[in-house]
């Protein structure tokens, strides 16, 4: 189970707004500084590990760069939006981050409210108001690469990569 402060994001967050092209070659330290800095400013000094972000329709459209990882570093724990962006959802699967669909999700929630997931029965629950949605099915394999870390872990058990310590909420 998965349970956190909702922060909401609408329709069609650009992976520009979450990682800055600007700071695309810069170490995960200096990119986690930058997360919606543009968009939300003040919004990264607001948010506490644990939080959930509420996305709208094609969250995370643009590029393939790495915003997965930069929400995964500042401690977001989880991502659920009415529909995602499909390079989007595999970065997320890639570096170990929680993202979910569920249909109606933007408007079952307002921000501050408590979201509560199961990843048993991709359920989320909005505690506040008790609304109860289905989120789809994530197939079991890739689900276990979100939440085991992602493909880096993997690949390293099998010792095709060298270990790297990942950079991990707020240790910047």
């Amino acid at each position: 189970m998965i349970a956190g402060r909702v922060w909401k994001f609408g329709d069609n967050i650009n992976t520009d707004l979450m990682l800055p092209g600007s700071l695309l070659h810069a170490p995960e330290e200096e990119q986690m500084k930058s997360v919606f800095s543009s968009h939300r400013p003040g919004w990264l000094a607001a948010m506490r590990k644990g939080d959930i972000i509420i996305g709208g329709r094609n969250y995370g459209m643009g590029s393939a760069r790495p915003a997965a990882r930069s929400l995964r570093n500042i401690g977001i724990a989880c991502l659920v939006a009415d529909s995602i962006n499909g390079l989007f959802f595999r970065s997320a699967v890639n570096f170990g981050f929680v993202t979910l669909e569920c249909p109606g999700v933007s408007s079952a929630f307002s921000e501050g409210d408590t979201a509560e997931i199961s990843l048993e029965d991709f359920t989320v629950s909005n505690k506040i108001t008790g609304t109860i949605l289905k989120a789809l099915i994530i197939p079991e394999q890739l689900l276990n690469l979100m939440c085991g870390g992602g493909i880096f872990p993997l690949l390293e058990a099998e010792g095709l990569v060298t270990p790297v310590r990942p950079v991990r909420a707020k240790e910047a």
